[in-house]
């Protein structure tokens, strides 16, 4: 997953979250050495919080989010840790799951897949627990 640098937008990450997912990443079970990079890289340019300062409407492990992806219909998913898949499950690992990380409602997020095709996620609502 290619970014383009000029359309990221800016990220937030709490401190359990960030320490969890480097933990994770660099673990290498359970996911390529791809997805891990792609991930460590989104982690290494968020602002990392006090998990107290991080906005509600800010996507973070767990959070139930309304998305759509290439313009396509809303669609309701939660991000999600790769061992915590269920049927509405976004991995962490899966280019959507590490383009979400860290975004605000109303952001939008830009990659390349693999075959070279530029792909978006737009978010529209962030729905975490309390």
């Amino acid at each position: 997953m290619g970014i383009f640098t000029s359309t990221l937008p800016p990220i937030l990450v709490g401190e359990a979250d960030r320490h969890d997912l480097l933990v994770l990443a660099m673990g290498g079970s359970g996911h390529s050495a791809d997805e891990a990079d792609h991930l460590l890289y989104e982690l290494g340019r968020a602002r990392t919080v006090a998990d107290s300062e991080l906005p509600s409407d800010v996507v973070r492990m767990g959070s139930v989010v309304r998305v759509s992806v290439d313009g396509g219909s809303p669609q309701h998913g939660r991000l999600s840790y790769p061992q915590e898949q269920g049927p509405d499950s976004i991995s962490i690992f899966s280019p959507v799951g590490t383009a979400l990380l860290g975004l605000r409602a109303g952001q939008t997020m830009f990659w390349t897949d693999r075959d070279g095709r530029r792909r978006e996620i737009k978010l529209f609502a962030v729905y975490n627990p309390v």
